[in-house]
């Protein structure tokens, strides 16, 4: 588990992306580009990204969308050799405090159903279960899981 004062949670910058894009690549069969990532930053009226960076390196990042007083979670990854040790935890915990301080009630998102991994965190930290979406991932074919969780 790292220690607070090795890491720094902060929103995602332009600079950031090439790193991004890498464990973008690392997580998932059809990854965002980097200019996917690079017009999402200049959203500042309704997309909010970020990155934790652990000793200097960008190990995750977060994106959601403020829609009405929602947050939609679009995009979330930790790098493969940073999973399980409470990277992805401290960044959904403190991603999910400031969409609270934007007036956001609740939070969305969709995971693959055989990323069992990622469901148990968000079970952890309070998301429920609550619909299946039959072949939304248009690569696989694979269903989702929609999680919510109401502040």
């Amino acid at each position: 588990m790292p220690q607070e004062n090795e890491i720094i949670i902060r929103p995602m910058e332009e600079k950031d992306i090439p790193q991004v894009e890498s464990i973008e690549r690392a997580s998932f069969p059809s990854p965002w580009t980097s200019r996917l990532f690079y017009l999402e930053i200049k959203k500042k009226n309704f997309a909010y990204y970020h990155i934790l960076e652990f000793k200097g390196k960008v190990v995750g990042y977060i994106g959601y969308w403020k829609v009405h007083d929602e947050a939609h979670i679009v995009t979330f990854a930790v790098h493969p050799l940073y999973r399980r040790k409470g990277f992805g935890k401290a960044l959904l915990n403190y991603v999910l405090e400031e969409a609270k301080k934007r007036g956001i009630k609740r939070a969305t998102l969709e995971v693959r159903e055989t990323n069992y991994a990622a469901q148990k965190l968000y079970e952890k930290v309070g998301f429920k279960k609550v619909a299946i979406r039959p072949g939304y991932y248009h690569d696989t074919g694979e269903n989702a899981v929609i999680y919510w969780k109401n502040f």
